[in-house]
């Protein structure tokens, strides 16, 4: 039998809280969403869109072990052990605080930001090292004030390698996280015009992605995208917090870059060489942008001191996860469609990444190409400009049709050939109307927007409609 993630005193030490109605009951995990919580879990009642506290009750009578709440909460009957502490997050931050110390010496924990490619890279590692050894990271993304701590809440004692992903929308929002994260290795992946509505400049957000080196464990090693223009900036950053640098990227002065890199429609093989050793192997999810992050992944595993060879291997299986270039086919007519779902978030770099995977499918396979685009949202000032720069995008990518909703994907879809309007709404919802009456069986799909696009409905909706009945 595993031994339990925590026992009810060590959570009460861990939090700085007080016990009340003592459990023996060992505590197998933590949840903040009764709708997923599992017997045994501990339940902390966060301050989000809605009071964590109103849930107290509903989280025992799903099984709940103990529930972490704030002082001033006023036990209902049917309530089970608590731990009380003058603010939950505080607490939660001090229980992964906790858990961060209690690793062992040897074990490694790999931090990740960047204007895109986090959680991408941040699964990449984790399939990676778990081919090596017991690995912990977030199954979403979970890389914000209460996302971080929860994710190292989470992590065993038993952690070999740890991977936390790191978000931010504002300045000063990573300092706290990769503190409490303490890495040895920090990825930044690329730095975009994303969140420019916070942010004077794209210099103010490499910035603000330099705050990752501040938690670097000494002797801590920055992994950077020499690709990026904000290379030299970053590397100055780091260099600052004592960090090494290890580059990566196709620029001729990356210290890993690749030797052979093979596009296809379905993934991409690589060749390179790291500390004198050649490995060649191939990545499932297809793409320039994922590829680039490999050879990030790749460095990191090296860094780290794992089997790099073994670990390599496990990105020759791995699915993009839902949203994030997730494929399906579907039955239309006498024939089929390609759907690529690409609706979980977008920027200028990601849309072009999406759009040039579009232009990589096969015409022998699939005839037509479509790109289904919602509005990339926080852009600034400058967010007209930043969608019609992307008919340069569009037009490489051979796409036969565009199909576009919202105020800004307006401006885009007017700069594009006539033949090529497919339609325009203001609304995804509308959008899908349009599109489902457009659709034809040799068609490839690909969608993608910002999550306030709602452009995640569309992609549902048309697998819903296809589905194989």
């Amino acid at each position: 039998m595993s031994s339990p993630l925590w026992t009810f005193d060590e959570l009460v030490r861990a939090a700085a809280g007080r016990a009340e109605r003592v459990t023996g009951a060992p505590i197998v995990g933590l949840s903040i969403d009764t709708r997923t919580l599992q017997p045994g879990d501990l339940f902390v009642a966060l301050k989000d869109v809605r009071d964590g506290h109103e849930f107290v009750t509903k989280a025992f009578e799903a099984g709940a072990a103990a529930a972490l709440v704030a002082e001033g909460y006023e036990p209902r009957p049917g309530d089970g052990p608590l731990i009380r502490v003058p603010d939950t997050v505080s607490g939660l931050e001090a229980i992964g605080r906790a858990a961060r110390a209690r690793l062992a010496p040897e074990a490694r924990v790999v931090a990740v930001t960047g204007s895109a490619g986090k959680t991408g890279t941040k699964d990449m590692l984790r399939a990676c090292f778990s081919r090596i050894g017991p690995t912990h990271a977030a199954d979403k993304s979970f890389n914000n004030h209460w996302g971080v701590p929860l994710t190292l809440a989470r992590m065993p004692a038993t952690t070999r390698f740890a991977v936390i992903e790191i978000g931010m929308n504002h300045a000063g929002e990573i300092t706290p996280l990769t503190r409490l994260a303490r890495p040895h290795i920090a990825i930044v992946t690329t730095v975009e015009p994303v969140h420019l509505a916070q942010f004077p400049s794209v210099e103010a957000i490499a910035e603000a992605k330099a705050e990752i080196f501040l938690g670097l464990e000494p002797g801590g090693v920055a992994i950077l995208n020499r690709d990026n223009t904000h290379f030299e900036l970053l590397r100055r950053r780091a260099e600052a917090a004592g960090a090494r640098i290890v580059s990566f990227g196709q620029d001729a002065r990356a210290d890993v870059k690749p030797r052979s890199l093979e596009i296809a429609s379905d993934g991409t093989s690589i060749e390179l060489e790291i500390g004198g050793r050649e490995f060649r192997f191939r990545v499932a999810v297809p793409g320039i942008h994922i590829a680039r992050n490999a050879l990030a992944v790749a460095a990191a595993i090296h860094e780290a001191g794992a089997d790099t060879e073994t670990a390599l291997q496990a990105l020759s299986a791995l699915p993009p996860p839902p949203g994030r270039g997730s494929r399906q086919e579907l039955p239309v007519g006498d024939g089929r469609i390609l759907l690529i779902d690409e609706s979980y978030n977008a920027n200028p770099a990601s849309m072009r990444a999406a759009l040039a995977v579009l232009g990589t499918v096969p015409r022998a396979a699939y005839a037509r190409r479509i790109a289904v685009l919602g509005d990339m949202l926080e852009m600034g000032p400058e967010e007209i400009g930043h969608h019609v720069a992307l008919k340069e995008a569009v037009d490489a990518a051979g796409t036969d049709l565009v199909f576009a909703c919202g105020p800004n994907m307006a401006h885009l879809f007017a700069a594009l050939a006539p033949e090529k309007q497919g339609a325009w709404t203001a609304g995804s919802a509308e959008l899908t109307e349009q599109l489902v009456t457009r659709i034809a069986a040799g068609d490839v799909i690909m969608i993608k927007g910002s999550n306030g696009s709602r452009m995640g409905p569309v992609a549902e909706a048309l697998a819903k409609k296809f589905a194989t009945k």
